[in-house]
């Protein structure tokens, strides 16, 4: 286990260097970076500040200072929840909207990954399925995407909510959501 920690490890570390040395992204910290790139993938059950907390793993305090550099810095829009008003969404910006799309995926990753061929896929594959045992194991939050999840249903031709009892739109099936939860897992 510990080549594929060293592994795991190496990875993580080149991708914090490209990104600290990305000319677009000199102006930003890392975990304003990390708040952007989830925030830029979850669904309007996730883009919530506590969502945002348990998706990073980090304090209270630590995401609320970004959040708030986020937003002061215009990459980020604060929009009260339509119906509890002590709630809140987070909206990305255009322009932080169009940072993400100009450096997310890494390039040196899909670079790699056409080298690899269709071995990617099967990487891909892999590393979900170690990521799926590590959170069910250590009992950590799914934050899956919600056409895996055992709430997402087709209803009278469309994606369905089971949980929130809403239908969904076609492109959120593909985002991430806390709520989520595998198929195999025991009802509550």
């Amino acid at each position: 286990m510990t080549v594929l920690f060293d592994l795991l490890e190496r990875l993580s570390s080149l991708t914090r260097v490209w990104f600290r040395e990305h000319p677009k992204l000199t102006d930003l910290q890392p975990i304003q970076l990390s708040a952007l790139m989830y925030l830029g993938r979850c669904n309007r059950y996730s883009n919530t500040p506590l969502a945002v907390t348990e998706y990073l793993g980090l304090t209270k305090g630590t995401v609320s200072q970004s959040l708030k550099a986020l937003e002061s810095n215009g990459l980020l829009i604060k929009t009260p929840d339509a119906k509890d008003k002590r709630s809140v969404h987070l909206e990305l910006t255009a322009p932080a909207r169009a940072l993400l799309n100009d450096v997310m995926p890494p390039d040196f990753l899909v670079a790699a990954a056409k080298r690899m061929g269709a071995r990617s896929e099967d990487l891909e594959g892999l590393l979900l399925e170690l990521l799926r045992n590590i959170q069910q194991g250590e009992n950590v939050p799914g934050f899956g995407l919600c056409r895996s999840c055992r709430f997402h249903q087709t209803v009278a031709g469309g994606a369905f909510c089971g949980l929130t009892q809403e239908p969904l739109e076609s492109g959120e099936i593909d985002l991430i959501c806390r709520e989520h939860r595998l198929p195999e897992e025991v009802h509550e």
